[in-house]
């Protein structure tokens, strides 16, 4: 991508070296999770811990900055110890966050979004759509997963479980989860269930193709300069949510509620 690719912890830096990684590789990454009940087998930050490792690896492979993992998110599991935010207050968050990159000359942000709930993905599209139309700032916000098959989102089943298996295994009981059928209001678990399916190689090899994927958009963006495949991107992965929009969202009242509906009826309460 570039002849010497050079890279730092937004954090740890000195305005000298912020300055020449940015005229090197103009890339801001944000890792992005939430504190979300994961049932009995996985962590509450599973998702943040998921983004921010991904984030890592993106960034010492194309150059640029990392910005600090952000824990907060909207549409969260309202189960257990989650901490949820009203979606008005994220929508916000990332608006003027995004704002600020584009205003400090950055060329592209990439928000690695460990949560993948609909009315979270739905939001932040919002948001990085919003941003591009007011500025230059190029936004390629997405789970760590979606360019490798968006049948991989799952939550709390195979493919999660795997990728912090992979990246966490310290964090991981799958014990906890006894010997019964699962059922989503009982064990967090929509997809297929981990017990016997998930491993860290598995985690490892899905992770590995998600930061392939993501750096070859990440190129392709830097020689494009266009948000042409950003917004194809978005309306293809839009369309996956058709179903859960005409039928949560048409008569609620906020993004919120509309997920809490959603979760009454796959948890069956």
């Amino acid at each position: 991508m570039t002849d010497k690719l050079t890279w730092g912890r937004y954090t740890e830096l000195r305005p000298d070296a912020l300055n020449a990684i940015r005229a090197n590789t103009p890339i801001v990454y944000l890792p992005w999770g939430s504190l979300e009940w994961h049932g009995p087998h996985l962590p509450l930050g599973l998702d943040g811990l998921i983004a921010e490792k991904v984030a890592e690896r993106l960034v010492q492979r194309t150059g640029g900055v990392l910005m600090p993992t952000t824990w907060w998110s909207i549409a969260a599991i309202p189960q257990g110890d989650t901490v949820s935010v009203d979606s008005q207050v994220i929508h916000k968050l990332w608006d003027d966050i995004l704002a600020s990159i584009g205003k400090l000359r950055w060329r592209i942000a990439v928000i690695v979004s460990g949560q993948y709930s609909q009315g979270h993905e739905l939001v932040l599209m919002d948001a990085a759509e919003e941003v591009m139309c007011q500025s230059d700032l190029l936004v390629l916000a997405l789970p760590p997963l979606a360019l490798v098959d968006e049948e991989m989102l799952d939550h709390a089943a195979m493919w999660e479980t795997s990728q912090i298996l992979a990246l966490r295994p310290d964090l991981v009981d799958l014990s906890a989860l006894g010997d019964d059928p699962l059922t989503p209001g009982e064990s967090a678990v929509i997809g297929r269930d981990p017990r016997g399916t998930a491993s860290m190689s598995l985690g490892e090899r899905i992770i590995n193709l998600g930061v392939e994927r993501i750096v070859g958009a990440v190129e392709q963006l830097l020689n494009d300069k266009s948000p042409a495949r950003l917004y194809a991107l978005y309306e293809r992965r839009r369309s996956r949510y058709n179903s859960y929009v005409n039928r949560y969202c048409r008569n609620s009242t906020s993004v919120d509620q509309a997920s809490a509906d959603w979760w009454k009826d796959i948890a069956n309460l």
